[in-house]
């Protein structure tokens, strides 16, 4: 169940501004030795029942982990083909695609929403008028909405797992609130992101989901992504999600609708799409078709801080547009490294992913199983994301 591909034994591979002599590629094959051990172990403990774990330089996947099923009662192991749900990591395509609009002149991140959804003159604001909040307060997660995209709890059967329509949405603006002034602080918001998705919508024609496929997979070769209901074609190799139960994974489902928040959290892919993301992030590997997805400098600008955003302890975590910065600095010492990334958790998924643009690395993490009882700091992703953090990507920074 578990699989290693080094791509490392070569004489020498690039490895930041350097070349990696066979001693340090033997460095980098034992830090990888000791992550894999720990992330293995770690879900075998914690009764995981299929993760992923990629680590990419320089357009390669370096190494990759495998763990577990993909689906239990069909005996589908985890491997390279196997398609997670990316949940909140969603949300960076959707600030992509709201910068082309941006480069096109079709749309300005000083807008307000209202401009494009009217609906939201509806919502309470005790700091001003509705039409003071912008995309940009959209992007940065500082606009005021709340976090939930609904407003009550969903465990009854009949409860909908997210609003099927915009209009649902928009029922609810009268019942919503601005929490506080918008773009002094951040606050995490599912319905912002929601809401920038639905004014790509609004800008173009096109369903969210339509318009990435167009303009995001398509030029990237992303052909095994899409949202939502999996394409028969693909069935194969779509992972189950489970919840522990009583110390025993239990099914939740292969599919599930995120209907009116697909911009919000509406992915599945295979690991090997999300690897031509990464690439796309760090601007390797480009087939001629990165600058017509979006200005390399446009990118860079999404990666600025520009607020912080303390609500992942202990990490030193800013958000750009659309993009997590953390600030890190390995334990035992060393130069702290800024990495851009982005989480996500939705049903049973739990998924990451983090590139160091300072040195062409990334890392790709992804888990088909939540047990509620774990405190977070044990769970696997932090866990993992800890080591990579401390033991891989240093590395090739040294």
């Amino acid at each position: 169940m578990i699989t290693i591909l080094l791509q490392t034994f070569a004489a020498c591979v690039s490895l930041g501004a350097q070349t990696l002599r066979a001693e340090e590629l033997d460095a980098f094959a034992a830090r990888w030795a000791a992550v894999a051990d720990r992330y293995n172990d770690t879900a075998e403990r914690q009764n995981i029942a299929g993760s992923s774990l990629y680590f990419l330089h320089e357009g390669e996947i370096v190494a990759a982990e495998h763990f577990g099923m993909a689906d239990i009662a069909n005996g589908r192991a985890v491997d390279a083909d196997t398609i997670y749900h990316w949940a909140s990591v969603t949300k960076t395509f959707t600030a992509v695609a709201a910068m082309q609009l941006v480069e096109r002149g079709l749309i300005s991140l000083d807008d307000p929403v209202s401009k494009y959804l009217p609906e939201v003159r509806k919502v309470h604001n005790p700091y001003g008028p509705m039409d003071e909040v912008t995309l940009r307060h959209l992007i940065t997660h500082s606009s005021g909405f709340r976090n939930p995209t609904f407003p009550w709890g969903g465990d009854e059967d009949w409860h909908p797992f997210e609003p099927a329509d915009w209009s649902q949405v928009a029922a609810m603006m009268p019942y919503s609130e601005i929490a506080f002034k918008p773009g002094s602080k951040y606050s995490y918001s599912n319905p912002g992101l929601s809401m920038l998705g639905r004014v790509v919508e609004e800008a173009t024609g096109d369903d969210i989901e339509i318009y990435i496929t167009k303009n995001i997979f398509m030029p990237l070769g992303m052909t095994s992504s899409y949202f939502d209901v999996t394409p028969y074609h693909l069935l194969a190799h779509r992972s189950n999600n489970y919840l522990i139960e009583n110390g025993a994974p239990e099914a939740q489902g292969l599919d599930f609708d995120t209907g009116a928040t697909k911009g919000n959290g509406g992915l599945n892919a295979p690991v090997s799409d999300m690897v031509k993301w990464l690439n796309f992030w760090l601007g390797v590997g480009d087939n001629g078709t990165f600058e017509t997805i979006l200005p390399r400098k446009t990118l860079q600008k999404m990666w600025r801080p520009v607020l912080p955003a303390n609500d992942d302890p202990p990490m030193d975590q800013h958000i750009g547009m659309g993009f997590f910065q953390i600030d890190h600095a390995p334990a035992g010492g060393g130069k702290a490294r800024r990495y851009v990334g982005h989480t996500g958790d939705q049903k049973a998924f739990t998924v990451f992913v983090y590139a160091d643009p300072a040195t062409n690395a990334a890392a790709i993490f992804a888990s088909n199983t939540l047990d509620e009882n774990i405190p977070p700091a044990e769970a696997l992703w932090r866990r993992t994301r800890k080591d990579l953090f401390e033991i891989i990507f240093p590395l090739f920074a040294e």
